[in-house]
């Protein structure tokens, strides 16, 4: 392997990966135990069904913060609907539904309205949040069928759960999306330099809009996957996960500034995020220092790169 390749970030992903295996194993004799290392997928899935296609709004210069907002909707339309007797079917409908509208919302904001994306999506944080709490207060929806439940918790084969093969199957979709079709040069395009992809025939706004549509859907996904895992809905649900799926995101090698950013290193990054924070539970370690440890990650990967990048062309003659 050239030397080169070992630069990439995907491959020190892959290091970082490997080095948490090794130290967690080393630290807790249950690491390793099969079952334990299929409960630790539970804790990267859900955020990882959402930032395969955040990842590619941020690379196409947007951002969405609200996601975590469109969880808590879409589980408090689907609580209310299995209160009225709506079977697993229509719970997930509905799920989907409410996510891909206010996913359309957001995207509508963004190209119609012209409002910035992250100021839109904070906007829309608060509403969509407040809205659950305001239709439940304090109330806790239980009324879900056995089957609904099953979807969260069940195991296609063996110890490999059903939100696993989500997550394989949206993160083939995305990488083959992204990497080899027009739409995914567009997004890199648009993401790159706007105005000139206009210029050169690509339905800038079009493809924005779509970006954000497929993030408030999956977004929907993950709430039917989250609630059925816990089974049950507060308006609390995924409280704080924006920091956490934008994280995935950022480490994984997609640039806030838009037009760079691989599917595979997403993918990498949710993993190791998800490993790491389960981890330190399983070392009964507090989860402040999970969030810690985001926000610090958070600046350093952003920051370093940045100062880096202004030293080497202050560094020119």
């Amino acid at each position: 392997m050239k030397a080169a390749a070992w630069l990439r970030w995907e491959s020190m992903l892959a290091l970082v990966l490997v080095g948490e295996f090794v130290v967690f194993s080393m630290l807790t004799p249950y690491f390793l135990d099969p079952l334990t290392l299929s409960d630790a997928t539970f804790s990267f899935t859900e955020r990882a069904v959402i930032a395969l296609p955040l990842a590619l709004v941020i690379i196409s210069g947007d951002i969405d913060i609200s996601v975590a907002g469109i969880i808590a909707l879409a589980s408090v339309a689907m609580g209310l609907a299995a209160a009225e007797g709506v079977p697993t079917g229509g719970l997930v409908a509905i799920g989907l539904a409410t996510g891909l509208a206010a996913g359309i919302i957001n995207g509508a904001l963004v190209t119609i309205g012209r409002v910035p994306s992250i100021v839109a999506t904070i906007g829309t944080m608060s509403l969509f949040r407040g809205i659950a709490y305001a239709v439940l207060g304090d109330r806790v929806l239980k009324n879900y069928p056995a089957s609904f439940t099953h979807l969260g918790q069940g195991y296609v084969f063996g110890l490999v759960s059903y939100e696993l093969c989500i997550v394989v199957v949206l993160a083939l979709i995305a990488g083959v999306v992204l990497h080899f079709t027009r739409w995914g040069r567009c997004i890199y395009a648009i993401g790159s330099n706007p105005v000139a992809a206009r210029f050169s025939g690509v339905a800038v706004n079009r493809y924005r809009l779509m970006l954000f549509a497929a993030t408030g859907m999956c977004s929907g996904l993950a709430a039917v996957l989250l609630t059925s895992r816990l089974g049950s809905t507060r308006p609390s649900i995924a409280q704080g996960w924006e920091l956490e799926i934008i994280a995935m995101v950022i480490l994984g090698g997609v640039s806030v500034w838009g037009g760079k950013g691989t599917i595979p290193g997403v993918l990498m990054a949710a993993v190791a995020l998800g490993i790491f924070g389960f981890g330190l539970s399983l070392l009964n370690i507090p989860g402040i220092v999970m969030s810690i440890f985001v926000g610090a990650l958070l600046i350093a990967v952003v920051a370093v790169p940045a100062i880096g990048e202004r030293l080497r062309i202050g560094a020119r003659p």
